[in-house]
């Protein structure tokens, strides 16, 4: 079962894995309605390195994607679901739009979205700038 970080535990938690080698993969989303396609991409994530992070929006985040009806689950129900996955090491959430400042402050080796977001995956440039790898 993965741990419920909060940012400030999660960068410290990061820089841990790094002094012990540790490949570090990234993905994140609303995970509002967790559907296979979900499933899919934590398993195959979580097979790129040794921990997975799963960013989860915040419903306020949600919100202002999706609209007032949004999300249909609860953020605390989501990050408990998501933290009760296999493939998943380590949840936290943002409240930005994108994860971009998160992202830049963990710095995974590599950073995963859905082919859906193909086009534009927010915290490219700094994972690439540092070394790491980006796929869709």
């Amino acid at each position: 079962m993965g741990r419920i970080y909060t940012r400030e535990q999660l960068v410290a938690e990061r820089a841990n894995w790094r002094q012990e080698g540790k490949t570090v993969v990234f993905t994140n989303g609303c995970y509002d309605l967790l559907h296979p396609g979900h499933i899919r991409l934590l398993e195959k994530s979580r097979n790129l390195g040794d921990i997975l992070i799963l960013a989860l929006k915040t419903d306020a985040s949600v919100q202002r994607l999706k609209g007032p009806t949004r999300p249909l689950i609860p953020e605390q129900e989501r990050v408990t679901v998501a933290a009760s996955l296999d493939a998943v090491d380590a949840v936290t959430t943002f409240d930005e739009d994108t994860p971009r400042e998160l992202i830049a402050a963990v710095l995974p080796d590599i950073l995963i979205k859905g082919a859906d977001w193909a086009h534009w995956i927010a915290g490219r440039e700094e994972v690439e700038a540092a070394g790491g790898k980006v796929s869709a």
